[in-house]
């Protein structure tokens, strides 16, 4: 049997072993969740805890389902916050700013609102100095990770800049990027609620500090869920869109 046949032989085992994988990626960490909020549940009962400390999961739900409409106004605020800052830190990641990080971001926080006032710029510019820095590393990272050989043979073909940073440093820096992007959106929801936190009358954050403020703690463990989610959401988003338009750059060591 030649190569090419065993080759084609074996592209359907292949298949199967990773469309399993790939279900058992999913379901796993859902049954794992599952057990988790069952057994919370279980504790909460079983040993009284009162709920002001950690209130049940069915007491989030039920005081959380009692403000929808205000949870989801604080949401979309909390979402616009973080959106932005994200695409704020993917349009300005040069090196040269890596001297804010040495700033600490709560502390940058209360000057920020003293210099722009209590608008939401301030959160902005806090989710944009938190999510910026890991993109410009792991650009910087895969712009320099082309092999030497294949820039020295462009170069040799009298390739300009714009070429040599387009068919080659760019396609390999696809993967790097793509690293920097999904660490990037999760912090820039760290980002959001820090800003919140400090300053705003709107937004997730700002329903936590109220919320533990007058010891409603199933609604700050209902926001902080809204929270999770959303990072796994937009997590999956740009894993989704790598997968889709970049499907070439992915290093799939699955054999």
């Amino acid at each position: 049997m030649s190569e090419q046949t065993q080759t084609l032989a074996a592209a359907p085992v292949r298949k199967r072993r990773l469309r399993l994988r790939d279900f058992n990626e999913i379901t796993i960490p859902a049954i794992t969740l599952i057990a988790v909020v069952i057994l919370w549940e279980l504790a909460s009962r079983l040993f009284d805890i009162p709920e002001y400390l950690v209130p049940a999961p069915s007491r989030i739900w039920a005081d959380s389902m009692q403000m929808k409409e205000a949870m989801l106004m604080h949401t979309l605020v909390s979402t616009r916050t973080i959106m932005l800052g994200f695409l704020l830190s993917i349009v300005i990641s040069f090196p040269l700013l890596i001297l804010t990080q040495s700033i600490p971001k709560v502390a940058l926080a209360p000057i920020l609102v003293i210099i722009f006032g209590p608008t939401e710029l301030p959160r902005v510019v806090v989710t944009f100095l938190v999510a910026f820095f890991p993109l410009v590393i792991s650009m910087t990272s895969g712009l320099l990770a082309a092999p030497p050989e294949l820039i020295e043979l462009v170069r040799a073909c009298r390739a300009t800049r714009l070429q040599e940073f387009f068919r080659i440093r760019l396609p390999f820096a696809v993967p790097f990027i793509f690293s920097g992007l999904k660490v990037a959106i999760t912090l820039s929801v760290v980002g959001a609620v820090v800003g919140e936190f400090v300053a705003a009358d709107q937004g997730l954050g700002y329903l936590i500090t109220t919320s533990t403020a007058f010891f409603k703690t199933p609604v700050a463990f209902g926001a902080m869920a809204i929270l999770s989610v959303l990072g796994i959401v937009f997590f999956q988003v740009i894993s989704a869109a790598e997968r889709i338009l970049f499907p070439w750059a992915i290093k799939d060591n699955r054999s």
